[in-house]
C-alpha cells in the first residue's frame, strides 16, 4: 500500500491538470476542455472567497492527506495522527462533489453539451485510492 501511495503523490498533480470535462455552448463550436486547475482559475476570477475553500478542499486536503499518509507508512509520522488524516479525507470528498454538480448544471442548460473525459476517471480513481489506502492504513493501527 506504501508504494501504491506514493503513486498518488505523482497521480493527483496528473488528474489536477487532465481534462476532467469537455464543454461547449453548443456542439458546432468545438469543445472546451475542462480541469480542476481550469475550473479553479475561472473560479479565482469570478468569486476568490469559494475559490480559496475550493482549491483546499481539491487541491491541500487530498494531497496533505497522501503526504501524511505516506509519512505514516515510512514510520516518519505518529499513529496517533491518523484520525486527523481521517478527517482531511473527508473534506477532500467534497471536489467529487462539486464536479458532479457542475455537470449536472452543464446538462440542465438547453444549449450546453458536456462530454466527461478520462481525467474524471484519473482524478476518480486517485480519490477512491487515497480512500482504499487510508482505510487500510486505518484497520492495521487499530488491529497492531
Amino acid at each position: 500500500m506504501k508504494y501504491f501511495n506514493l503513486a498518488l503523490l505523482i497521480l493527483f498533480p496528473v488528474a489536477w491538470f487532465a481534462p476532467l470535462l469537455r464543454a461547449a455552448l453548443l456542439p458546432v463550436f468545438g469543445m472546451d476542455e475542462i480541469s480542476v486547475v481550469t475550473g479553479l482559475q475561472s473560479l479565482w476570477r469570478s468569486d476568490p472567497a469559494f475559490a480559496l475553500i475550493v482549491t483546499f478542499l481539491a487541491v491541500f486536503a487530498p494531497y496533505i492527506k497522501t503526504i501524511g499518509l505516506a509519512l505514516l507508512h515510512w514510520e516518519l509520522l505518529s499513529p496517533r495522527l491518523l484520525p486527523a488524516l481521517e478527517i482531511l479525507g473527508k473534506l477532500a470528498m467534497a471536489e467529487v462533489f462539486l464536479v458532479s454538480l457542475y455537470i449536472v448544471i452543464a446538462k440542465g442548460a438547453g444549449h450546453v453539451t458536456v462530454e466527461t473525459a478520462w481525467g474524471l476517471y484519473l482524478f476518480t480513481g486517485c480519490i477512491l485510492g487515497s480512500i482504499l489506502i487510508a482505510w487500510q492504513t486505518g484497520r492495521g493501527s487499530r488491529r497492531g
